[in-house]
């Protein structure tokens, strides 16, 4: 142990000399070999200087790292729950998204089909549901106390959702068969096509004079009001009752989407716009549930 301590005590004194003997640090002009500055050094103050240098750098970089924006950028470091929470928000909000596209394209397919007659026929519907079922062969099911409570509540919001509108409208509540609700003929005039579904004709064309105004048949929203390649200006309005009236081959339209019509109220002038038309006439559609029915049997034209 003796001889290392011996060596290490010689080591100790030689650094320390070093570090006590001094430098002249001398800047001079590379042209005219002028004295610029000259600085006294030695090793211990060289060495002090660039610790506190590296210590002064050091603080910086954590200091910008911890109080500014630029933790984002770090690998592994930065708020990792709030991240995660901001991209399942995202994931929801998109999910949302999707699922109200996917609706709205399902909401425009059907009104498409109904514009362009590409729909089925109530014989072709009932071809296709197979097999009636009686209701003397169904059995009720019991309701369970939560599910009343539920629909007791459901009933409750609609009331108090109907109230809050307080919209000015005559509709009729409930299922009303169409024999007892009252329609507003569109127009006067003479039929010239009847309803023949089997046809793909799923209205009546009424003959009227240049300029006669169209009339909403019921109260009720418009919620299609546009041209089309088929049936030029185009006029449908939604009802109460699960009714919707179509309105086609105007020369002019009155009513925006979205807008609320009294019977009786005009929306369209009567034209021949379309490539289905083949003169000024008025072909007027009318819909219950989903299925097309013949105006005759309920309008007065």
């Amino acid at each position: 142990m003796a001889p290392n301590e011996d060596k290490f005590k010689a080591w100790w004194k030689r650094t320390k000399q070093n570090l006590q003997h001094t430098y002249r640090f001398i800047i001079m002009n590379n042209e005219t070999f002028e004295e610029v500055g000259s600085y006294r050094l030695t090793l211990l103050n060289v060495y002090v200087a660039a610790s506190t240098i590296l210590v002064l750098v050091a603080f910086l970089v954590v200091t910008a790292i911890a109080f500014t924006p630029l933790r984002q950028y770090v690998p592994g470091y930065g708020e990792g729950d709030k991240a995660r929470r901001q991209v399942e928000k995202l994931y929801d909000e998109v999910q949302s998204l999707e699922q109200q596209l996917a609706a709205q394209r399902a909401y425009s397919e059907n009104i498409r089909k109904v514009l362009v007659g590409d729909v089925e026929t109530a014989e072709q519907a009932e071809q296709k549901a197979g097999p009636e079922v009686h209701m003397d062969s169904l059995q009720e099911v019991e309701r369970s106390e939560a599910e009343e409570q539920l629909r007791e509540e459901l009933e409750l919001k609609e009331i108090g959702d109907v109230a809050r509108r307080g919209r000015p409208i005559n509709f009729s509540p409930g299922d009303v068969p169409l024999e007892q609700l009252f329609f507003s003929p569109p127009v006067t005039g003479e039929i010239s096509a009847a309803f023949m579904p089997d046809k793909k004709h799923y209205g009546v064309d009424v003959l009227a004079p240049k300029n006669t105004a169209i009339k909403s048949a019921m109260d009720g929203f418009i919620f299609f009001s546009d041209w089309t390649l088929e049936t030029g200006n185009t006029i449908g309005i939604q009802h109460s009752n699960n009714t919707i009236t179509f309105y086609k081959h105007n020369s002019v339209l009155l009513k925006e989407e979205g807008s609320f019509v009294k019977a009786g109220e005009a929306v369209a002038i009567i034209g021949n716009t379309g490539t289905l038309s083949d003169g000024p006439h008025l072909h007027f559609e009318l819909w219950h549930k989903g299925k097309p029915v013949d105006p005759v049997e309920y309008i007065k034209f």
